[in-house]
């Protein structure tokens, strides 16, 4: 069903203040930013080898971002995992019991169709299915 972690999204409270750590710090190549309007989020990618770093900066105060940095602070908010079949994925972990925050896919960054398992189906992890756009 995974084929490879696709990226792991950490919050930021901004991506101007991130970014040069990454890029600059870390030396990771940096491949732009985008607004996810339907997620209330501005986003920053970095690849690293196969796997992206994408930083998440809330761009309204009721994005999901926005509520997870005002109670956690920065850091790490969800791990992404590559599947080719989105729908086939979310139907397996629904029968299997698990619990979905998203029962059919949504848009996300790139062009990916993405969708969410609830962290109390994933040991408290928030963890994203993402079937690339590309």
């Amino acid at each position: 069903m995974l084929s490879k972690i696709n990226h792991i999204g950490i919050a930021v409270t901004s991506l101007d203040a991130a970014v040069p750590f990454y890029r600059d710090n870390l030396g990771m190549a940096f491949t732009g930013t985008e607004e996810v309007a339907e997620q209330k989020v501005r986003v920053a990618f970095f690849q690293i080898g196969e796997t992206k770093i994408e930083l998440l900066e809330p761009t309204a105060e009721d994005s999901p971002i926005a509520k997870f940095l005002e109670k956690n602070g920065n850091g790490i908010h969800h791990i992404a995992y590559e599947v080719d079949d989105i729908e086939a994925a979310i139907a397996k972990l629904v029968a299997d019991g698990a619990r979905m925050i998203d029962s059919s896919p949504r848009n996300g960054a790139h062009g990916a169709r993405i969708a969410f398992v609830h962290p109390k189906s994933s040991g408290g992890v928030l963890t994203e299915l993402c079937q690339s756009g590309h």
